[in-house]
């Protein structure tokens, strides 16, 4: 008995050994969906299309913090200590280690990686409509890399290929000029190869990779690229100016012939701080809303990026785009018996563009689920844009420039510019901070155009024209990469 126990045990380890040996254990299917076997079919390809539109809603911050870092804006709260780091970016006193900044650092780049997985697979599976989805791609990239390159200067640069985890420690950082560089040949492909207009709403058109491309020549000077580029969406007959002002933010007029690319926002499904980026709803709409408010029309909120007195008081007289940019609360208290409460910083002055209107779903949690869309690129500020570049360029072209600039204040009620020259430029700078208030471009604005350290308390030169690698990045890129100035 012992001798065949003997014997059975050793034929179990020989087998166990030629099992062993063996490749075919591995041989196994997962039943997971394995990224290398993906895009087999125009569906696959939309899918992740779709999946990299979805970082555009997290674009929120961006825009709420272009704000709050500009003269225009208080971060506000509930107290100095609500949301610290939005809190540090207000008073210029940010650092590497500020979970706002690395939030929108890791939100860009998830975008980035999501493009670029479409892109690094564009030739597995061809079909009709391949170079619009293999365009719009494209244009998200750079979308993406713009953001990056506003807010950080030099960035890792990835093309058609995701940046796997282990690659952040062969990867430098790329000088802008680069990063620049491919996100106009993104946008150029782009705008040849996408249609005047998409039967899907907030999908990007021809337009809107011009005017980005247009936007990307004029953060670096080179305005008679620009110029010529915006001419053509202003030539295309595509868009124009909304007729009536005071509808322009509200959630019934949104996609309308004003809009050269919205951000589409949804209030169909919940959301939560544990993952804000997660959440379908515009979740700045809550943040800028009016604390424990009750009355007409708005929605309760968290009463951050607060306006000041100053950006009230650039207005002039007459202008009817104050009231429809800027919530006097006392004002409209008094007006409709409304009651609210007073957060930090309160200045007495809401966003009105973009705080939350009464009629939604209301889906939990409220706050974070708001349906207004992002009016990212208006044909306003493509007009201004285009009147800036006219303006600055080598061979200027004022008349063009007073043009352009005088569609947007008559649409406003007031009267024609005449000046030229800097008065002119300066024309240009002030329309575009009263027609964008509250849109997050003043503080880009500032910086790219060098007034920031006259403009913006505690602003030092040399340094807070970019803002820093979050610090956490730099460690897990194995301490390769220097820090911005300053920092």
């Amino acid at each position: 008995m012992k001798k065949n126990i003997k014997y059975l045990f050793a034929a179990a380890v020989i087998f166990t050994i030629a099992v062993a040996c063996s490749d075919d254990f591995v041989d196994v299917s997962s039943p997971d969906q394995n990224s290398e076997d993906f895009f087999n079919s125009e569906e696959d390809y939309q899918d992740a299309l779709i999946a990299a539109y979805d970082l555009l809603q997290s674009t929120y911050l961006n825009v709420m913090l272009g704000e709050i870092a500009s003269d225009n804006t208080l971060a506000g709260g509930e107290s100095a200590t609500d949301v610290p780091g939005i809190q540090e970016i207000d008073d210029m006193r940010h650092t590497p280690v500020n979970q706002q900044l690395r939030d929108i650092w890791t939100w860009m780049y998830a975008g980035v990686n999501r493009a670029n997985y479409i892109l690094e697979f564009q030739d597995k599976t061809d079909f009709p409509t391949k170079n619009e989805v293999i365009g719009q791609a494209r244009f998200l990239r750079a979308y993406y890399y713009f953001e990056l390159v506003k807010w950080f200067g030099d960035v890792p640069l990835a093309v058609d290929n995701r940046i796997q985890f282990g690659e952040q420690f062969n990867i430098d950082r790329t000088p802008k000029a680069e990063v620049y560089g491919q996100i106009e040949q993104d946008l150029i492909y782009a705008s040849d190869n996408l249609p005047a207009v998409q039967t899907e709403a907030g999908r990007i058109t021809k337009g809107a990779a011009q005017a980005l491309l247009g936007k990307a020549y004029l953060f670096q000077n080179r305005f008679a690229e620009a110029a010529a580029v915006l001419d053509q969406v202003i030539n295309s007959g595509q868009y124009d100016l909304l007729a009536d002002y005071t509808t322009m933010f509200e959630n019934d007029n949104e996609n309308n012939i004003e809009s050269v690319f919205e951000v589409q926002y949804s209030d169909e499904e919940g959301a939560g701080f544990g993952c804000l980026q997660c959440s379908e709803g515009n979740v700045a709409v809550g943040f800028n809303g009016i604390r424990n408010y009750s009355g007409p029309v708005f929605e309760s909120g968290f009463s951050f990026n607060v306006p000041v007195q100053e950006v009230v008081d650039a207005f002039e007289d007459g202008d009817i785009r104050k009231d429809v940019a800027i919530l006097d609360i006392e004002a409209w208290a008094a007006e409709t018996g409304a009651t609210y409460a007073t957060g930090f910083e309160h200045t007495g002055y809401f966003n009105r563009k973009y705080i939350s209107r009464q009629g939604d779903l209301n889906t939990g949690d409220a706050n974070l689920t708001n349906p207004n869309n992002y009016r990212a690129i208006r044909f306003a500020d493509v007009l201004l844009m285009a009147a800036e570049a006219h303006n600055r360029k080598p061979s200027a072209d004022d008349s063009q420039a007073r043009a352009y600039l005088n569609r947007v204040r008559n649409r406003a009620e007031l009267p024609d510019v005449t000046d030229s020259g800097s008065s002119l430029t300066d024309a240009i700078y002030q329309e575009r901070r009263v027609e964008l208030v509250g849109e997050g471009h003043h503080f880009f604005d500032l910086v790219r155009t060098g007034r920031a350290a006259s403009e913006i308390d505690g602003f030092q030169s040399g340094k807070h024209e970019l803002f820093p690698i979050p610090s956490i990045e730099i460690e897990l890129a194995g301490n390769r990469w220097e820090q911005n100035p300053g920092y």
